[in-house]
């Protein structure tokens, strides 16, 4: 199957008006039928009620849940439904019963929310976190993880795919490692889920979580968990509530058996029923074969970046994502990404180098422009960053058309 980059472009409204969105890392463009699906829940919501609505749709609800485990090959049971990847991580990372002396094992790459997470329950309850090294390529390096683990250690986390570089950690390699030596582990999927093909039996994780907003194109709040049959009663939720529990009597509860138990009764149904459309939006797609078109595109633009004079790609590993970050030797990415945004339509956004990545920080180069491409994203859009970039590096002007607050050249390309 070969991606139908125009159906996607014609129900992507954003693409509709000169906007070239290269921000997917940050949030996506949703699909119109994703959109659809939300407004459609809140309008009835808004007729007969919020409870109501909620009762008569509930079969799409059920459809979030099956969507979900089909994208990474699990189970409706093992996944919970959320507000943010970050909330699904957070669920299971405190649901761990943590005791001075455990031992977490991660790498230089883990998304900064995560550190801080690690940090805190270092803090709280005196666990130990271990960075593991990276390969030459800038992956986590399996073997320098192995090395960490001991008898203390009770959880490796890794990040799939980091927010601020286009490399792809060696997931299946680590799965393999936690299998053999017995020990959980969390996979950080935000980037990832939407993007490629997740198979969580392949991968050899014990829990994944992912956000909507991103290259799944669901709608901002959304996310979900999963979590290994095997592993869900091991987990005790640091939050109850009547839909992770139930009252059974005046003094006892019975906490639910499946992933549930990390959800809480009042949520975001319009979207979660969002969430699941975008999954199966996603699904129908088919997401090997957006995951192709975004290797094709990035693989471009990265190509065409290194050849501007002056910029240069910042990204590690020996596979990489559709998230493309670089620099330029005199101009600051917080001083290209409003320009880019404002006088060229054209969205990214600027990316923190993480504190380990001490080699950038030590020339000089603390933040990057990160554009991050998807399926509904073209060649074109590449070659009118690449020409914003040349323009922005030499001091040419932009000639704007004062009417629209559109470039006019942007005019001219919807005229061919």
């Amino acid at each position: 199957m070969v991606i139908d980059a125009e159906r996607l472009r014609a129900e992507t409204p954003g693409c509709l008006d000169g906007l070239v969105h290269l921000n997917n890392a940050g949030a996506s463009l949703m699909a119109a039928p994703v959109a659809q699906s939300v407004t459609d829940h809140l309008a009835l919501e808004q007729r007969i009620g919020g409870y109501e609505a909620a009762a008569r749709q509930s079969h799409l609800i059920d459809a979030a849940y099956q969507a979900a485990a089909e994208l990474v090959g699990g189970k409706t049971s093992e996944i919970a439904l959320l507000d943010n990847a970050t909330r699904a991580w957070q669920a299971v990372f405190y649901a761990m019963d943590w005791r001075a002396g455990d031992r977490v094992v991660t790498g230089h790459a883990e998304y900064n929310s995560n550190m801080i997470a690690f940090r805190h329950a270092a803090d709280r309850f005196g666990i130990e976190v271990v960075l593991a090294g990276d390969t030459p390529d800038g992956e986590l390096d399996p073997a320098a993880l192995e090395a960490l683990i001991d008898e203390r250690t009770r959880l490796i986390c890794v990040s799939h795919m980091p927010t601020n570089d286009g490399l792809i950690n060696p997931v299946e390699e680590i799965g393999a490692i936690a299998r053999d030596r017995g020990i959980p582990f969390l996979l950080d999927a935000c980037q990832s889920a939407g993007q490629m093909p997740l198979d969580v039996e392949k991968i050899g994780c014990t829990m994944l979580s992912a956000t909507g907003r991103k290259y799944l194109r669901g709608p901002r709040g959304t996310g979900f968990l999963w979590i290994q049959s095997d592993w869900i009663e091991r987990l005790s939720p640091h939050v109850l509530d009547i839909r992770s529990a139930e009252w059974v009597a005046v003094d006892k509860y019975r906490i639910a058996g499946d992933a549930t138990r990390f959800e809480l009764w009042e949520n975001n149904v319009a979207g979660h029923i969002g969430l699941g459309a975008a999954c199966r939006y996603a699904l129908d797609i088919g997401v090997e074969d957006i995951w192709t078109r975004i290797r094709e595109l990035s693989g471009a633009l990265r190509e065409q970046i290194d050849a501007l004079p002056d910029f240069k790609v910042q990204d590690h590993g020996r596979q990489r994502s559709g998230i493309v970050t670089f620099a330029h030797k005199n101009l600051a990415a917080e001083t290209i990404v409003p320009r880019l945004r404002h006088e060229w339509s054209i969205n990214t956004s600027v990316s923190t180098t993480q504190l380990t990545r001490t080699g950038l920080i030590e020339q000089g180069t603390t933040q990057l422009v990160r554009a991050s491409v998807h399926a509904y994203n073209t060649h074109e859009d590449i070659n009118r960053l690449v020409e914003a970039l040349t323009a922005l590096a030499t001091g040419r002007p932009d000639q704007q058309d004062k009417s629209t607050g559109r470039s006019n050249r942007m005019g001219a390309e919807r005229a061919v």
